[in-house]
């Protein structure tokens, strides 16, 4: 293995490992505790959020210009 591939391998681990930490600490943290008036507007924040990096996602995984970037 190269050293890209190995630094996008330890990337990812780490990515999903905050994510991990993220949605055990709020699901150990706020679901538990739903009585909350914040409830229903944080659910739908995380929807729009999730639709909208999905979005993104898909943008940039269909451009065709995407290694022909300078940051590559």
């Amino acid at each position: 293995m190269d050293e890209r591939s190995i630094a996008g391998l330890l990337a990812t681990l780490v990515i999903v490992a905050l994510a991990a930490l993220g949605v055990y600490g709020f699901g150990s943290g706020y679901l538990t505790n739903t009585s909350g008036e914040y409830f229903a507007s944080t659910i739908g924040v995380l929807a729009v959020v999730v639709l909208v990096v999905g979005a993104l996602t898909l943008v940039g995984a269909r451009s065709k210009r995407w290694l022909e970037n300078a940051y590559w």
